[in-house]
């Protein structure tokens, strides 16, 4: 195979291409599951910081 026939095929070798596209929208999707958990646990552990505080309340009212 001559160079120039290898550089031709290298050209038009889309699958380099192709790996690097899914991989970008891997890390997209990744990053998109990070940020909404981070957001959502912050709001559940907020739910859950309210049920401890008002325990104690509710004990002494028994």
């Amino acid at each position: 195979m001559t160079a120039f026939k290898f550089i031709k095929k290298f050209a038009r070798d889309e699958d380099g291409a192709t790996a690097i596209e899914y991989g970008l929208f891997a890390a997209l999707i990744a990053a998109v599951i990070v940020g909404t958990v981070a957001t959502l646990g912050t709001t559940v552990k907020g739910g859950f910081q309210t049920v401890i505080d008002e325990l104690p309340a509710a004990e002494s009212d028994g």
